[in-house]
């Protein structure tokens, strides 16, 4: 796209995402059904757009209870919603950055370390950004263009994987680059200066203001490198920093007293300390904070509720008053795994689609409140509203025309194995029991909602069957649909997105056809055609369209769901009521 379309794909998303945003896996579940989404009914709990427990007070500390550890903490990793909303809120700051506002304004951009959102020339091939003056690390040494640009470059190396692929699809020459744990530095960004890094890209991408959001474009200094270790102990160049990490227990943030407030118009950093406690049952972080007994009063959960725990809260005036559930703009999906049989047959796969029961996968999520079925891989949120449904398959799915294709196919009586994160066991055997009305036997495997991302990730040994979802990581399907199906971007390790190794040339030609278009309205309709076509070649099935269901405790304020980061709570402005009632 030129230059000049920028601001009217800037203009054209506000006004068409209901809520967008968060990019990347949504180990990440989510989405909506008579559409949601599109038509901007209220949902559970405080109503999308406000803020729970009005202004917070500074002070005091904020405890978030979990039930996992941070898949990644490394911003060039970091690639889980709710660890992208936790450290690039927190932790590091990026070139730009999402507002921190409810409703459809948290999904526009501001500048964060950068002066502005990045000037575009040669058509929109190179994005030049200025840092703010002032800019400190946690020790007090200064933050250079430099640091950014390594941190871009440790995207690039196979031994830090998990992380956005932007930077390697976008960046010119870095087809074959490895990262700088080599020596070797990308020439493609130029950091003429301490305050000016110059990214040159491969095409014209008018939506790389956005693209600066990521964590890929915080600042890391060489000096610091740790190589996978950085991951316990990332240099903070935002609010906080780490105080101590057990992993799997307990992460420690206190306050970095080298952040500036008057250099950040987003983060407010209002509690003192804020205590991570890892590794408890999601329905007992559920139940903690729906009692909001003495420390749990000041306390708010990561990543969400348990589906089984929204009918313990929807009863309670005084308990669903403090639940946020802002609408989310992306797909959960049953990934399919074309790479091998029985899926890599279309005949089996389509037969997919009409075996699986949707609405068993809303009932299993909480009902009809939380989620909506889904009929399509691009949210309504990115098809200005518009639930798009090529197939027409009934939301309960037709377990005889599915039994019939399969029949046709000669394979009848499948025998297959589903992986699931732990938190989604109960939707893993709604599937189960709905296949095995179409003669499909299903075994559920469930793994550690921390360690799915690499069991998934490793194609040689990737499953049969995996639920797991997209966000964009802004407002445009470009950033939706390439990585869910674009053959080229699949990885024998550290594989992402592309989950069900699906490859297909007619499909990877058009995308590339899609990304040269100029016209922003063409590009969008082509998106959808794409989406549609790829519906019927059901390389995965589209499951929900969901909200994101979160509970705060009753000491909790200034809690809401950012659209930016797909509904989750804005770390950067939550605090307390009363910080003296905080414990901890």
């Amino acid at each position: 796209m030129t230059r000049r379309t920028h601001a009217a794909l800037a203009a054209a998303l506000a006004a068409t995402l209901t809520l967008g945003l968060g990019a990347c896996k949504n180990d990440k579940s989510d989405t909506a059904g008579n559409s949601a989404a599109a038509t901007n009914t209220k949902g559970p709990g405080a109503e999308a757009g406000s803020i729970v427990g009005g202004t917070p007070v500074k002070g005091g500390t904020l405890t978030v209870l979990t039930n996992q550890d941070f898949a990644h903490l490394d911003p060039a990793r970091n690639w889980v919603l709710p660890h992208m909303d936790f450290g690039t809120r927190l932790i590091y700051r990026t070139l730009v950055t999402f507002k921190a506002e409810p409703g459809a304004a948290g999904s526009e951009i501001v500048p964060d370390l950068a002066t502005d959102l990045g000037k575009s020339s040669d058509g929109g091939k190179t994005w030049t950004f200025t840092l703010r003056d002032g800019l400190k690390y946690e020790d007090g040494s200064p933050i250079k263009s430099a640091d950014i640009k390594y941190n871009v470059e440790r995207s690039f190396s196979p031994d830090l994987t998990g992380g956005p692929d932007y930077a390697v699809q976008y960046l010119a020459g870095g087809e074959n680059y490895k990262g700088p744990l080599t020596g070797e530095h990308l020439s493609s960004i130029e950091t003429p200066d301490d305050k000016t890094i110059v990214f040159r890209l491969k095409r014209p991408v008018a939506e790389f203001s956005y693209t600066a959001t990521l964590p890929t474009f915080s600042p890391v200094p060489q000096a610091q490198e740790k190589g996978t270790q950085y991951d316990s102990r990332p240099f903070s160049s935002g609010p906080y920093k780490i105080e101590s990490y057990d992993r799997g227990k307990q992460l420690v943030l206190v306050r970095n007293t080298n952040w500036d407030q008057a250099s950040d118009s987003v983060r407010k950093a209002y509690p003192d300390k804020i205590v991570v406690t890892q590794g408890l049952k999601g329905g007992q972080v559920d139940d903690r904070i729906i009692a909001s007994d003495g420390a749990d009063a000041s306390t708010v959960e990561m990543p969400w509720m348990q589906h089984e725990s929204v009918a313990k809260v929807l009863p309670k005036a005084d308990v669903k008053s403090r639940m946020v559930a802002e609408r989310t703009g992306c797909t959960d999906m049953l990934y399919l795994n074309n790479a091998k049989a029985p899926f890599d047959d279309p005949k089996v796969r389509e037969a997919m689609m009409y075996a699986v029961d949707r609405e068993a996968q809303v009932t299993a999520f909480g009902g009809p409140a939380m989620a909506d079925v889904a009929t399509s891989f691009l949210p309504p949120a990115l098809t200005g509203g518009v639930k798009a449904d090529p197939l027409q398959i009934p939301a309960a799915g037709d377990p005889q025309k599915a039994k019939d294709l399969l029949k046709a196919a000669g394979k009848s009586d499948l025998k297959v194995s589903l992986t699931v994160s732990i938190g989604d066991k109960s939707r893993g055997e709604a599937l189960q029991q709905s296949l095995a009305k179409a003669g499909v036997q299903v075994t559920v495997n469930t793994v550690d909602a921390s360690a799915v991302a690499d069991a998934v990730g490793d194609i040689k040994n990737a499953p049969e069957l995996y639920i797991n979802g997209w966000c964009p990581d802004y407002p445009s399907a470009a950033t939706f649909l390439p990585f869910l199906f674009d053959g080229r971007t699949i990885k024998e390790k550290g594989n992402q997105g592309n989950y069900s190794q699906f490859r297909d040339q007619a499909t990877m030609d058009r995308m590339d056809q899609i990304a040269a278009m100029t016209d922003l309205a063409e590009a969008n309709a082509a998106w959808k055609q794409l989406d549609e076509d790829l519906v019927k070649k059901a390389p995965a099935i589209p499951l929900m369209w969901q909200r994101r269901p979160l509970l705060v405790g009753t000491n909790v304020a200034g809690a809401f769901g950012n659209s930016g980061f797909a509904g989750m709570i804005d770390m950067a402005v939550v605090g307390l009521k009363d910080p003296a009632k905080s414990q901890g």
